[in-house]
Order: structure tokens, then sequence, then C-alpha cells
């Protein structure tokens, strides 16, 4: 079998130098039927090698229920089918704009800061997770015949702390499940990440859009022999709702790429192909140079402005890097694929049930608990979803203000029935006075765990209280509701079997639309507020027309089906057009 090393300045492959020309693509944001294409798109490009991570808290949705942790493994087999080399960075927190930066919400509630850290608590849970999930990768190492290089330790962890301890146990602990193949780590070319995320002994790489030269002089500062690697060239970035969409020129692009080419280096573009934050797992930031501002959510679309677009076809982009590429690839450069099928013409999506946010929670939700103060979503066992909190202000009273103090992300506010408003701030207070005595709801989403800075797994929900005048108002009732409640399509169908409001509220639609063929497709909700959609069961993602950059949710053809194809929209906020929509 095959030998992958780590020389004095290059890659060895059974004792020949190597280049890696490698690109992100991960699994879990492409539907399994498009892989072969996506990964032929990059082997077009004339990239040599494919990386991914492995989201945890997608395979572990909850405590010790496991959710297709083989999907990896399929993946790296459709890589070598592809012919092309993998890395696989496992994590366990892996960032990538994805909810908790892949951590569970079950670990991250409890465990507070000490995640990320030599804690035995958290490092039990870790060696646990990877005991069920590196098999997938240690058969497939290329000592064995299969197609993985490389595997990473943590994930730019010096952008987060500097255990040094817990380093250096996670790579011990590699070792000890059978990772044979070379260990590296990634981290910004800057001197307190590199100090904070190396690891005696690991090749160290470095993570940049730019500057290469000056990178990876800064590399050789701390690490003075060994193959020089981007393993993060940022050749795009992806975008935040409510923010305009985010655009790198492509001659731009190509020129970094080269400059890294030419010091003699490795790639690894950051993306090659980006795909879509399904089912609502995109992540989110946090304002300002120290990560700790106001939240900023990631859009579904993870379409990063790659060279291979969110729909599978090769941009401006992909062509410049294919130029720049051809001169270090052996032999001519295979074929581009053809672009995947896509819908002739458009659709009209029409619904014909609805139900209100009450009927939808008492038909899918969880359990009520009554608490002095309001549980938090991780208390709830809500990952993705909402919670309704529900509060009595005491009367008589006469008109005070009434907001909340640790709100995390955005409540939809309603007293005794009527909506109040929305509250977005940590601290805020509706504009209008409350009197009492009145029933008051506050429907909170949580917009998508921060993935990076030094507030990862911070607690969703209603973190503090609620407040009349400066009074908190006890005895909170908290329900959630999961998006994977949405699994159970019979007793969605009965929920959302009412008639039909007038204009676009808050609540469950169901509906459908009729195609001759399946094939790729984008599902616009002009007019609608937010919330989230489903075709024939499989959640697209997060909506938000009127935030913008995102106006279309990407729909994979192999979900949509000949004929007729059901439609489900969650709409949390109410919107101001007519109730449809348009496939297409």
């Amino acid at each position: 079998m095959a030998d992958f090393t780590v020389g004095d300045q290059d890659f060895l492959l059974d004792g020949r130098p190597v280049r890696l020309l490698s690109g992100a693509l991960h699994y879990f944001r492409v539907h399994e039927s498009a892989w072969a294409h996506r990964l032929g798109m990059l082997r077009a490009m004339g990239l040599n090698c494919v990386e991914t991570y492995a989201p945890w808290n997608l395979h572990e949705p909850d405590p010790g229920r496991f959710h297709d942790v083989e999907a990896l493994g399929r993946f790296l087999d459709a890589a070598a089918e592809a012919g092309l080399w993998a890395i696989v960075r496992p994590g366990p927190y892996i960032c990538a704009e994805w909810e908790n930066g892949g951590l569970p919400h079950w670990l991250t509630g409890p465990l507070g800061t000490r995640v990320r850290t030599r804690d035995g608590a958290y490092l039990g849970q870790v060696e646990r997770w990877f005991r069920r999930l590196l098999p997938q990768v240690v058969q497939r190492q290329i000592t064995r015949g299969g197609p993985v290089l490389m595997v990473q330790v943590e994930n730019e962890y010096g952008s987060y702390g500097c255990d040094a301890a817990y380093l250096a146990h996670l790579a011990g602990f590699l070792r000890e499940v059978g990772v044979t193949v070379p260990l590296f780590t990634s981290d910004g070319p800057e001197d307190h990440m590199l100090t904070g995320g190396s690891v005696p002994g690991v090749l160290a790489t470095a993570n940049f859009g730019s500057g290469a030269r000056e990178a990876f002089a800064t590399l050789r500062r701390h690490q003075p022999s060994g193959p020089l690697m981007c393993m993060e060239f940022w050749c795009g970035w992806f975008d935040h709702w409510g923010t305009e969409g985010v655009v790198r020129d492509a001659d731009d692009a190509a020129r970094a790429l080269r400059e890294i080419l030419e010091c003699g280096a490795s790639v690894n573009l950051y993306m090659a192909h980006g795909g879509t934050n399904f089912a609502g797992w995109a992540g989110a930031n946090r304002a300002g140079e120290l990560h700790g501002g106001e939240l900023q959510p990631t859009v579904t679309s993870y379409d990063y402005d790659a060279p291979v677009d969110e729909w599978g076809r090769p941009t401006e982009k992909f062509w410049r890097f294919r130029e720049v590429l051809a001169a270090y690839a052996e032999g001519p450069l295979p074929e581009v694929p053809a672009p995947p099928a896509r819908l002739p013409g458009p659709a009209r999506v029409d619904f014909t049930g609805w139900a209100p946010l009450e009927d939808v929670l008492d038909a899918l939700g969880g359990e009520e608990t009554e608490r002095g103060v309001p549980a938090t979503f991780e208390e709830l066992g809500v990952g993705r979803g909402l919670v309704r909190y529900r509060v009595e202000v005491p009367g008589p009273r006469r008109p005070y203000p009434l907001g909340v103090r640790g709100l995390r992300d955005r409540a939809e506010v309603y007293v005794d029935g009527v909506r109040a408003g929305a509250l977005t701030a940590e601290d805020a207070y509706l504009p209008e006075p409350v009197a009492g005595p009145a029933t008051v709801d506050l429907w909170v989403e949580s917009l998508g765990r921060v993935n990076y800075g030094p507030r990862v797994g911070e607690p969703k929900g209603l973190t503090g209280g609620v407040l009349h005048e400066r009074q908190y108002l006890h005895g909170v009732r908290s329900r959630g509701l999961r998006l994977d409640a949405f699994e159970d399509a019979g007793a969605v169908r009965k929920a959302g079997s009412g008639p039909l409001p007038v204009g676009v509220v808050a609540g469950l639609y169901v509906g459908g639309f009729t195609v001759a063929e399946g094939a790729d497709a984008g599902l616009e909700l002009e007019g609608w507020g937010r919330g989230f959609v489903w075709v024939n069961g499989f959640c697209l993602g997060r909506y938000w027309p009127g935030a913008g950059p995102q106006g279309v949710l990407f729909v994979p053809g192999a979900v949509v089906r000949d004929g007729v194809n059901e439609v489900w929209v969650l709409e949390v906020e109410g919107g101001e057009g007519g109730v449809t929509g348009v496939v297409a």
C-alpha cells in the first residue's frame, strides 16, 4: 500500500515529492446524489484532493442517538472513485459557519467554557464520539488502500485558546484509535494563533486569503522545516442575513492562488464548492474585532462565492483557477462535467391548509415546563427551532415597559394574543408599555449558534428573564418546537389542515406544486416573513426574503418528484405578500 509522509520540505508519497492541490467540499452540505458530480468538478478544475469536516452535532443530535455516521465513509469512497485523495478534519470543533461550530448543544449547554479544554467531562464525550466516527477514516487511510492522506487535530484552535495539554491529548488519542497518516493543525498566520494552536511534532499549516509570502514567512518562524501548506485559501466568503452579498474578483483570487503555488506550497481551496446549509444548520457570528458584538446569523446558502457555485455550475473563478492549476497537473485535465438538469420553467406553489403556531406547538412540540425563570433551549433539549415562553403580568397594575434580559436571538411578542412587536437585542423593551393583568407569549427563535470566537457554545433562548418595569416576572412556562419534529410527516399534514388565513401570518402552511419531471430548482417566497421550508419532507433551510441577501432557496433535483410535490412552510413572523410561492 502507498505511504504518505511529511518530509523536511515536501509531502512524500512513497518517497516521491507531491504537491497537494485540494478543495473543500463538505459532504453534509451537498445532497448525496450530487457528490459524484461535484467531485468531478473538482477534478476538472485541476485538483487532486478533497477536504471535508465532520459535524458532530449533525451525527449525534441527542446523546447516544446517532444519525448516519457512515455518510463520511461513503463520501470518502466517492472521492476515491473520482480519483481524489482526501483530507479529513474531524474536529471535534469544526467552525465551518456551522451551528455551534459542530459541537452538540446538549454538550455545550451544561459544560459551557469547559469545552475545547482538557476538562475530563468534555474529553470523555469527545473520545466516545471519536470511537464512533473515526473507524470511517481509519479503514480508508492511504496505507490501507484508501484516499485519506492527512487528519487534522482540532480546528483553528489558536483563534480560541492555548490549552496545549488539550491539543496534545487529542493528537495522542487520534493515534490511539488507529490514525497513522500525518496529523496537522491549521491556524491564522499570526504569532498568537500559531503558538496557541500548534502541537510539537505535528505539521502546522496556515489559513489566509491573500499575502502568501508574508503568511508563509510567519509560519516558517514557528516551523522552520516541513512542507508549506495553506489549509484554507479563502477564495470567497460567506454571507450573513441583512448584509450585502460578498463577492471576490476572479482574477484577484487567481493571482492569490498563483502566489501560493509559486511559493512551492500546497493548497486547499476554501471553498471549492460550498453547497447549502440545509435544515437550519447555518451558524452565526458575533460582530466586532473581538467577536463579542451583535449576533450575525449566516444565510442558508453556503455558495461562498466558490469556483463551483451552489448549483454545481462553473463560475468565472472556476475557469481562472483551472488555468492556474493546469500548469501543475500531471497530464491534461479532465473534461468539465455537464451541469445538472434544472426545471425548464416556473411552477406555482399553492397552499391548501394552515394552522396557527399554537396548534403546531400542540401537535409537534415538547412538554411544557414551568420554572421561576425561563428555561434555555439547551435545558429544553432544543437544538434548531423555536421556544414559546409564556408569562403572566399580575394585575391590576398600570402600563409599564415590558422587556427581556439575555435574549438570544429574536422574540416575536404577543400580549393577550395580539402581536406587540419583535425584540432583537439581548436587553430590550417593547415600544409600547403593557398593563396588567395580561398574558405575554414570546416566541423565541434560534437564528444559529455562534460558530467562531469566545462565545462559541453560548446558550440560546431567554437566558436572563422577562421584566415588567424593573421587576422580574416569574413562573415562566417554556415549551420547545424542534425542527426535527417535522420528520413526522403524518403529524405535519394533520396539523396543517385548517382553512387558510387572509395574507401571510405566523403558522404552518401545507401545499404543493406539480412538475413534469424532477430536476434542480429554486424556491422563492416573495412577500413572506421568515421561517423554514420543506419539500417532500426535506428541509431546505431558513428563508428570510426581507432581510436578504438571499431570496431563493436551492432545491436538489433528487428531492423533486415527477408530478405532485408537497411543500410545508413554517412562517414565524408574518409577511405582506400573498399565500403562494414559485419553484423555478
